[in-house]
Formats: structure tokens, sequence, C-alpha cells
């Protein structure tokens, strides 16, 4: 062997512990991966033929007569499901200007806790393969369909985000609980709005948030996370009341305003 071969295979053998480090690195949630499996506690993904396959379509093409009006806006602006996007969002029924500089424990339970759900129903999406509505009938979406073309319906992601949000929200700061799980619950309904899930979707994806983080709850390092929360979140009330009250209705009223009967 000569010593180019004899560079190479060390420069290889050195790289090794790198890349076990970077696999190391891949965020976690509270729960091993793989603990809880919801594929049996979920209904089935409708079938379209079928009544919940029929309501969900629709539901699509009703919802589509929306475009134009400040719910669809809401909808625009609900595409963006990272955190900071999401902690300013559910700043109006928190009360307070959340950001992830000024609450990072809070940010930190709230997407460690996330991880744990999008990693079980993205075995159910792959499982089911549900077409989204816009595949199965035509209708405006309020995103561009490529972002969501590599991705199925069945249950909704954004849906299960928020929902697990709005939850983790809820406990931490339970005077506010009313306002916060509304907010979440218009989070997944904007999805339907724009055209991106059908509504059983977003009801799975509810389901979804609601069993996994019955499961996430028993672990101590969460109840931990939730108490480092509250003390964060009380502190920066202080500090950072939320001051746009005219925002903050006007946006009260749309997550009142039914978008399913």
């Amino acid at each position: 062997m000569n010593r180019w071969m004899i560079g190479g295979v060390a420069a290889a053998l050195a790289a090794i512990p790198m890349m076990v480090v970077a696999q190391d690195e891949k965020p976690k949630g509270f729960l091993p991966s793989g603990y809880f499996d919801l594929i049996d506690v979920l209904p089935p993904a409708p079938i379209k033929e079928e009544p919940r396959g029929v309501a969900d379509r629709e539901i699509f093409k009703l919802t589509r007569a929306l475009k134009g009006t400040p719910r669809w806006d809401m909808a625009v602006n609900d595409v963006a499901a990272d955190t900071a996007s999401m902690m300013r969002d559910f700043s109006c029924a928190a009360g307070i200007k959340l950001t992830p500089q000024t609450a990072p424990k809070t940010a930190a339970l709230l997407d460690k806790a996330s991880i744990d759900s999008n990693e079980a129903i993205e075995k159910i999406k792959i499982f089911y393969r549900r077409q989204r509505p816009f595949q199965i009938d035509q209708g405006e979406v309020c995103e561009p369909i490529a972002n969501l073309g590599r991705s199925y319906d069945y249950p909704s992601g954004s849906a299960t985000r928020s929902w697990t949000w709005g939850l983790i929200l809820a406990e931490v700061l339970h005077k506010q609980a009313s306002p916060i799980l509304a907010r979440a619950r218009a989070f997944g309904e904007s999805r339907v709005v724009c055209g991106s899930h059908n509504a059983s979707a977003i009801e799975a994806g509810r389901m979804a948030a609601g069993s996994m983080l019955d499961v996430v709850r028993t672990e101590r390092a969460y109840a931990d996370a939730v108490v480092a929360s509250r003390v964060e979140l009380t502190a920066l009330a202080k500090s950072a009341p939320i001051t746009d009250g005219a925002a903050c209705s006007n946006e009260a009223l749309l997550v009142s305003q039914p978008v399913m009967r």
C-alpha cells in the first residue's frame, strides 16, 4: 500500500467518529424513538367514496369560496410552521410577545415535544399514502403545490404540531388556556381553508397530538421543562406584554369564525 492510499484510509477512518457525533446530535424528543405507535390509535384514513371521504371533498369545495377573505389571509400566514413564526402567532392568545430569543426554554420545550409527535405521524402518512384534497378535486390552494406534493394528507403535520403547542402552552399559561387552544384549533383549520389538507386529517392530527402528549407527560424531563417554561413566561409577561390590542382583537374574530359546521 503506497503512502497516498495509507493517507486516504487514515482520512476515512478519522471521519467515522465525526459522522457518529453528527448522528448523535440529531434532535431528540422526550421519548425513545418508536416508543409509542399511533397506528392503532387513530381511525383509518377515509376513502374518498365513503361518507368521511365524501364529507372531506365537500368541505374542500365549499371552503374554496374563502379565497380573498381575511380568513384566507390568516391561512396564508399560518403556512409558516417554524418556531419563530408560531411563537409570534401564539403571542396574542398568550398575552405575551413570544420569540425563541426571549423565551428559549419554552421554545425548546415546544420543539422537543413536537419531535415525538412528528415521528409518529410520519409513519402513518406513509402507511396510508392518502392524497391531498387538491389531488382529488380541482380547487385553489393558498401555497405552492410543489411544496406539498412530497408528503401525504393524513394526518396533518401542521395540525399535529399546532395542537401539541396549544396543549403545552395551555398547561404552562393555564389562565390563557381558552384563547391559546382556540388559536391552536384555528391553526389546524387554516390547513383546510388553504386547501392543503382534508378536514379528517386535521381531526386526526389533534388526536395524534393529544395521544402522544399523554405519554410524554409521564416523563420527568417533560414536567421539569414545563416548570422552567412557566417561570420563564411569568417573568416575560412583565417585560413583554402584548400591546397591539387592535391586531389581537381582529385575530380573535377570525379565530372565532366557523370554518366547518
